[in-house]
């Protein structure tokens, strides 16, 4: 028994291909016939029977309508589907005054650049965090036929596949990496400005629209976490800064200790070594100015 429920045909992919169309300079001239035609007919008023100067009248303004219908005009950057009888018959992309048959229909798309920024969404990233995203796309048509006769409305398709692949990215890489291991959103906008586009252009070719350039114009925590995150980078850096700091002192310990016993300034014993260890960083890692007490007496009192 046959599956009613088969597999849907796939889409027919249009193509975009040049019309023939003419220039409407040429048929300006043209016009110019029928306006012949009616001064000719109302001098011949008087002369010839009413019908043949209806007759001539009626010629003349079928015939302006004719060629009157027929033009469009076409700005730089700017394109004219031609249909017959809903049959794509090519499109038209030279700019100026042109002139078609007056029985097809002539549906313009702009090819111009397109900048658009899209709406806040809220995405999950690679560890589950939410956070908000945003981004800034420059698309513009390359096919008509496509834009046209493949989807619904490629604008409307524009922002949804926008929508999808800021999702998509999202959710492929964490928002920031403290130990910086990973690409991260936040640390990689190069790369990952790069992979946006791509995944734009790949859901966007369908629609004859390629992006020329993209990026995100907002990257942050969702407001829930936020007040978390920031105390979390904060603790980060404060572990940074003191783990700098302790490695710093350590060697300035190592070397104060080394220059003392090489150059026999005084002799200490390892209990009185510790403790000069101890005061040494006691003093270059406090947060706060020590206060120098001198000894004036022995070194052992």
């Amino acid at each position: 028994m046959t599956d009613i429920r088969g597999a849907a045909p796939a889409l027919r992919q249009s193509s975009e291909r040049a019309a023939h169309t003419m220039s409407g300079y040429g048929m300006l001239l043209v016009l110019l016939l029928p306006v012949a035609g009616v001064a000719a007919a109302i001098g011949q008023i008087d002369r010839v029977a009413d019908g043949i100067v209806v007759l001539m009248l009626f010629s003349s303004a079928i015939l302006f309508l004719f060629v009157v219908i027929g033009f469009y005009l076409l700005q730089p950057n700017q394109a004219a589907a031609i249909l017959l009888f809903g049959d794509y018959r090519g499109t038209d992309r030279t700019t100026g005054l042109r002139w078609t048959w007056p029985w097809m229909i002539k549906k313009k798309v702009s090819v111009r650049a397109n900048n658009i920024i899209s709406e806040r969404i809220k995405v999950n990233d690679l560890r589950g965090n939410p956070i908000e995203m945003a981004a800034q796309v420059v698309w513009r048509v390359v096919d008509t036929a496509q834009a046209l006769f493949d989807v619904d409305d490629y604008r409307a398709f524009v922002n949804v596949q926008i929508e999808a692949a800021v999702r998509t990215i999202g959710s492929r890489y964490p928002y920031d990496d403290f130990e910086h291991q990973e690409i991260t959103l936040r640390g990689n906008h190069d790369q990952v400005g790069s992979e946006l586009r791509a995944e734009l252009i790949a859901r966007l070719v369908v629609a004859g629209i390629t992006v020329d350039e993209c990026g995100f114009t907002h990257l942050a925590y969702a407001q829930e976490i936020a007040g978390a995150m920031l105390r979390r980078q904060q603790a980060q850096a404060v572990v940074a800064a003191r783990t700098t700091l302790v490695e710093g002192a350590v060697g300035m310990v190592e070397m104060a200790l080394a220059q003392l016993s090489a150059k026999n300034v005084v002799e200490l014993d390892d209990e009185r070594r510790a403790a000069m260890v101890s005061n040494l960083m006691v003093v270059l890692c406090g947060e706060r100015d020590t206060q120098p007490i001198v000894n004036a007496g022995s070194l052992y009192q």
